[in-house]
Order: structure tokens, then sequence, then C-alpha cells
């Protein structure tokens, strides 16, 4: 089994005259779900952004695998899938037309990771409705799919469980349970805590 690391060192970030990140630094480890916490604005949805090189970092460094993710953006970004508030759908697509677009510009899978994947998230029932007929809930089931096509070994999460009712919170916590224990590493920022197991959980709370 493949082994993999995050380490954020000294992470010092602005927006405009408020500093948001101030010296944060965290490691997460194959197996391990880090849960990040904290009241709104503390900066939560700006670490993420900022270890997946959306948003500037004047100090600090990220490395993945012990190396410097500036020496290798391409590579990093092809061991990483980012979930924001809003997955990237295109309302007048289906679910599996908008993840042949958005997936397939990441990676080619075949009919059935795709249908597996719509099962496993139950979009199967509502597939074939453009996106923009289905509920929050649903489109957020639709980006989950995405999330399990992409393949990645780090998952980047930004209130995975938005808009889910709690079938659709368990669904979450089972995919996160499931992916670290296949190896891999998740770091997500919540509100509302996700059911993980214990012996693979972590958490770093940021101050506002």
């Amino acid at each position: 089994m493949s082994r993999f690391s995050l380490r954020a060192e000294n992470l010092h970030l602005w927006r405009g005259e408020r500093q948001v990140l101030k010296g944060v630094s965290l490691s997460a480890h194959s197996g391990e779900v880090l849960q990040l916490t904290g009241a709104n604005g503390a900066g939560k949805t700006t670490l993420l952004r900022a270890l997946c090189g959306l948003a500037h970092l004047e100090e600090g460094r990220v490395l993945w695998d012990g190396h410097d993710v500036r020496q290798d953006r391409a590579g990093f970004h092809a061991a990483l899938a980012y979930l924001g508030h809003e997955a990237p759908l295109k309302p007048d697509l289906t679910a599996p037309e908008n993840l042949r677009f958005w997936v397939g510009l990441r990676r080619p899978f075949t009919a059935v990771e795709l249908a597996t994947a719509l099962a496993q998230t139950a979009v199967a029932a509502f597939a074939d409705r453009p996106v923009r007929t289905l509920s929050a809930g649903q489109k957020r089931r639709v980006a989950l799919a995405g999330l399990l096509l992409m393949r990645a070994p780090l998952w980047l999460l930004d209130e995975p469980t938005t808009n889910l009712d709690a079938a659709g919170q368990a669904l979450v916590s089972r995919l996160v349970n499931a992916h670290a224990a296949a190896g891999n590493l998740v770091i997500a920022a919540v509100h509302q805590g996700l059911d993980v197991e214990a012996h693979r959980l972590n958490r770093l709370e940021l101050a506002a």
C-alpha cells in the first residue's frame, strides 16, 4: 500500500488588511482524517485553498511526501481532489454528462466506474435529469460521485455535508472512512464533525 503525507509549515496569509492565517502548521498521513474546526471567519476555507494552491501564501510552505509542492505543482495537483462549497457543475447537463466533462479533464474512466460512483452516492435515481432541476443536496451527491471518480489519494473537503440530509451526512462519513481505510488521507473543514473512526481522527482548531 502506498504511503502519503501532507505537511504545512508556518503558513501566513493576508486578505487585504486582515491576516487570516497566522503561522498555521499541520501534518496528515495515510489513513488519517484531519478535521479543521473553528468559528466562522477563522480561516478554514482559506487554509484549504492555500493547501491546494488556490490562495497565495505570503510565508510558509506546503510539502507533499516531504517535497515542496512548488517544485512540482502539476504532480501535486494530480494527487489531490478539492471539493469546495460549489462543485463545477453545468446546469443544463445531466450528472453523467457533468462528470464526463469535469472529471474527464483529470482522468479517463469507464462506464462501469461511472455507474458504480453514481450508485454509491445514490445519484442513479435522478441521473437523467439536468442538474438545474436538482436540489442542493442532490447536487452535492453528484459532486461526491465526482470525488470518487477522481481517485486522488488526497481529499481536501470544505464543509462536505452542506445541504445534505441525515442520510447524506452518513454517506459522507462512510466515504471518508473508506478513503482513509484504503491508505489515503482526508483534510476536511467542518462545523459539524464527521462520524470518523476514532483511531483515524485528528483535529486542528483555528482561532478567529
